[in-house]
């Protein structure tokens, strides 16, 4: 079934609007905001239920569609629509959905040299969403957030992830637990420190490995400093100390992916 929607105080656009904006109501409704065609098939292949879909043939340049199950299309005008979206450029397509259930560290499913990201403390949604798109590029098997300062499901991390939001693991744990299940796993653990004095390609990645990432502001607390099996640098040939977080984890994980392309 499809309904035309043409104004700005239809229920369905306030609602839109309030789970496009407000993480106390995706959290109160059990509901997210999935925008871009890209973004919204990625999640359901990857199993995310597609509550209701919105449409703007207006904004979609190259008249596509997309393939769906039993979900209700609602056509939005174009100004409705540009309400409703998060981004200044949109592509016509908005999705209702329902987040994955939260997972738990034991059932992480890993390949038998696992390669794991752990971020800790990370707050901006755009370093967030740039690291799990890296995540998703590298066949990194899972990504474990500590100290969670930014909601996964916020608009932009969805944006800037290109939607590997979906396709990746996903867990929050505490350091503690966190620390102690690596350990169980035989899992090395490699701290990203300023001052630390072994660079990062001097590491043997090919075997089961953690990458872990501080926050922005602080960078790793010093739990993790002292409780990480190695500490490694990026070095630096300018007037500044640090890397964008975002740019630190691609750095290292491709690193990985190099020494284990390697015969």
């Amino acid at each position: 079934m499809t309904v035309d929607i043409t104004s700005f105080s239809n229920p369905k656009i306030k609602d839109l609007v309030k789970l496009q904006t407000k993480k106390r109501e995706r959290d109160k409704k059990g509901l997210i905001v999935i925008e871009g065609k890209q973004e919204i098939e990625l999640a359901w292949q990857n199993g995310i239920k597609i509550k209701e879909l919105f449409q703007c043939p207006e904004w979609d340049n190259k008249g596509t569609s997309i393939k769906r199950a039993n979900f209700p299309i609602f056509q939005v005008s174009k100004q409705v629509f540009a309400k409703a979206s998060y981004r200044e450029h949109p592509d016509g397509f908005l999705a209702v959905a329902v987040p994955p259930a939260d997972k738990k560290l034991r059932k992480i499913k890993m390949s038998p040299k696992p390669l794991l990201l752990v971020l800790e403390g990370v707050e901006k949604p755009g370093n967030l969403g740039a690291i799990l798109r890296t995540a998703d590029a590298a066949g990194v098997d899972a990504v474990i957030i500590n100290q969670e300062k930014t909601d996964i499901y916020n608009p932009n991390v969805i944006r800037t992830s290109r939607g590997s939001v979906f396709s990746k693991q996903i867990v929050t744990a505490s350091r503690g637990e966190t620390i102690s299940w690596l350990q169980d796993n035989k899992i090395q653990t490699i701290a990203t420190v300023v001052d630390a004095e072994k660079n990062y390609t001097e590491v043997n990645l090919k075997r089961g490995s953690a990458l872990v990432m501080g926050e922005e502001s602080q960078g790793l607390s010093r739990s993790w400093q002292e409780q990480a099996d190695q500490k490694v640098v990026i070095p630096m040939q300018g007037q500044v100390n640090s890397l964008n977080v975002s740019v630190s984890a691609a750095i290292l994980t491709f690193e990985a992916v190099r020494q284990r392309s390697e015969n």
